[in-house]
């Protein structure tokens, strides 16, 4: 069963209106200013915090303790072994007639661990 759709012909009634545009409102030097402040408090404040967790940071590290209560502060110490060289390693020792991956492990092996300390406060 077929069904038919009649389109009206509104081409003739349809024209490009011209919709007034109100231009957006300009930028007042009391919002440049207070955003020159706050940028201006936002390096005083990261300033702040790094002093803030530096402080507590030495205090921990020479065996201070942290006051009961909401909030907990201890060192969080990441050890890591920087592997980058490996694929090169690999193919050096392969033409050498080597085993490129159990070469690797013992170099790995002997590699001693970076050592990284983060404070971390929840």
């Amino acid at each position: 069963m077929a069904t038919t759709h009649t389109v009206a012909p509104s081409i003739e009634h349809s024209k490009l209106a011209v919709v007034p545009f109100s231009a957006p409102n300009p930028i007042t030097q009391l919002e440049l200013a207070a955003l020159l402040s706050l940028r201006g408090r936002l390096h005083q404040l990261q300033e702040q915090v790094e002093q803030a967790e530096q402080s507590m940071k030495a205090r921990l590290e020479k065996g201070g303790i942290v006051e009961p209560g909401d909030h907990r502060a201890e060192l969080n110490e990441l050890f890591r072994r920087n592997v980058a060289w490996k694929a090169a390693v690999i193919r050096l020792a392969e033409r050498l007639r080597m085993n490129g991956e159990t070469y690797c492990a013992k170099v790995l092996n002997s590699t001693k661990p970076t050592k990284s300390v983060c404070l971390v406060i929840e």
